[in-house]
């Protein structure tokens, strides 16, 4: 048997996943950029571990405003 033509089906079939491909990449280049942000600001990251957070905590000390 020879070589035949492609049939048109395939065509569209290619185009559809090399767009969803595309779509992908960039998904995971986004998630991938997020992460470099992320990690470059290391002393904001603080992981959820249902524990009160000193950073969020106020200070006892600190003076109270009062508002007439």
């Amino acid at each position: 048997m020879g070589i035949q033509a492609e049939h048109e089906i395939h065509a569209r079939r290619r185009s559809r996943n090399v767009g969803l491909g595309l779509v992908l990449v960039c998904f995971v280049a986004l998630v991938f950029a997020l992460t470099v942000v992320k990690v470059r600001q290391g002393g904001l990251i603080e992981g959820f571990d249902h524990q009160p957070r000193v950073s969020l905590t106020p200070l006892e000390d600190a003076p109270q405003e009062v508002t007439p």
